[in-house]
């Protein structure tokens, strides 16, 4: 749900969340849409959508404060460009999380499958090993005659 701030005019430009009946600043308004809130700011004399000044302003005054996420080459693109700056450079992070992912998942792919081929590999050789024991028993000599000559030899 949007919520809705009203702007009075004036010198002030005072911000009041009609939500929750009380003024708000911009840090708060900030605040709020890093949580994800989503807000619309009209101008209270002439119903005026003027959310995109406010947010604007809320990023000018971030930076004033020392918490600017943009960095100066961006802004400069933005005045320059527009909105196309923007988009563009969503659509460059975009490729670049969307290349991440799709690595991520051909290394799993490599994992899962050399996660079976060890599952072959282990019961291939359990089965190597219990053939194996079964010719050593077939080939061994029986171990009582050894210990039988053995014993022979110390009574001698």
């Amino acid at each position: 749900m949007i919520r809705l701030i009203k702007r009075y005019g004036g010198a002030s430009r005072k911000l009041y969340d009609t939500e929750e009946s009380r003024y708000v600043s911009l840090e708060e308004i900030s605040a709020w849409i890093r949580s994800g809130q989503e807000i619309k700011v009209v101008d209270s004399g002439t119903g005026e959508d003027v959310t995109s000044q406010t947010l604007a302003q809320s990023i000018y005054e971030d930076h004033k404060r020392g918490s600017s996420l943009l960095s100066g080459d961006l802004l400069h693109e933005v005045i320059r460009r527009g909105s196309e700056a923007l988009s563009e450079g969503a659509d460059r992070v975009q490729a670049k999380v969307d290349r991440m992912v799709r690595t991520s998942v051909d290394r799993l792919a490599h994992v899962a499958a050399g996660q079976e081929d060890m599952a072959q590999l282990r019961t291939r050789l359990a089965e190597l090993e219990a053939t194996l024991a079964e010719l050593e028993t077939r080939t061994d000599p029986p171990k009582t005659a050894s210990r039988s000559r053995s014993t022979r030899k110390t009574a001698r």
